[in-house]
């Protein structure tokens, strides 16, 4: 295991962008070009969580985006078959398997991993067989990570909305039971991403409290700046955030 803290890597989720193309029902703004400026601006990562209803990212976006994502492509979602035929058909970097109901509107909770083991590390098994590096969604309870680490995953996830939630009152608490979920993993030897409700305010304070932070994945908060700031600026802070 390395002893150097890696640097944290910036995956923008770019549902946001597909949200809006489907309003009108064309291809404006395009998924693809958006995908494309942002690997031009700097990020590190593209995330995708195609849901069963396709109301932002669709089937046939992540096969469109698969040639023309040369950084790291994420893709989120609930192992359905449907899911799994999906990605062990794109294989895409990394998966990161979330426990969201088909109408859920938001990733709202992590795994309950213990309850789930069985099925959880028979999918990561069959991810890792396809060449895809698992991350599973947790909370930062440390016996949940320690159930992750028996499934066999590679990563985890840590819903972060318990420090966006807590943080203008008392970033110190609110960051703390994350720094302990980060060193719990890295002694299990499992890598660490972190999302949602990330964003410019409380990102550079979680990133310099939370030791081993391998990447974040950002969505609706760096889209959101974006519309004031344009794509590019907003990246570059982003990073800049994650790395000062």
């Amino acid at each position: 295991m390395s002893k150097t803290k890696p640097d944290t890597r910036l995956s923008v989720n770019i549902n946001k962008i597909a949200t809006l193309r489907n309003s009108r029902g064309e291809d404006r703004p395009s998924v693809a070009d958006v995908a494309v400026d942002c690997q031009r601006f700097g990020a590190d990562g593209i995330t995708v969580h195609p849901r069963p209803d396709e109301r932002h990212i669709r089937r046939a976006d992540v096969a469109v985006l698969r040639p023309l994502v040369r950084v790291e492509f994420n893709i989120e979602g609930y192992p359905s078959e449907d899911f799994l035929d999906l990605v062990l058909r794109t294989r895409p970097e990394q998966v990161t398997l979330v426990p969201d109901a088909a109408d859920a509107l938001t990733s709202s909770a992590g795994w309950d991993v213990a309850a789930n083991l069985d099925f959880l590390t028979s999918v990561v098994e069959r991810l890792k067989a396809g060449g895809i590096r698992p991350s599973i969604f947790v909370g930062t309870d440390p016996d949940n990570i320690r159930a992750a680490a028996a499934t066999g995953t590679d990563r985890i996830e840590l819903y972060t909305k318990p420090y966006a939630d807590a943080y203008a009152a008392d970033p110190s608490a609110a960051v703390a039971p994350f720094v302990e979920a980060s060193r719990t993993a890295r002694s299990l030897g499992l890598g660490v991403n972190a999302g949602h409700d990330l964003n410019l305010d409380n990102l550079e304070y979680f990133r310099r409290s939370l030791p081993w932070l391998h990447e974040v994945s950002i969505g609706h908060a760096l889209i959101c700046d974006a519309l004031y700031l344009g794509l590019e600026e907003t990246i570059r802070r982003y990073k800049q955030a994650l790395n000062n």
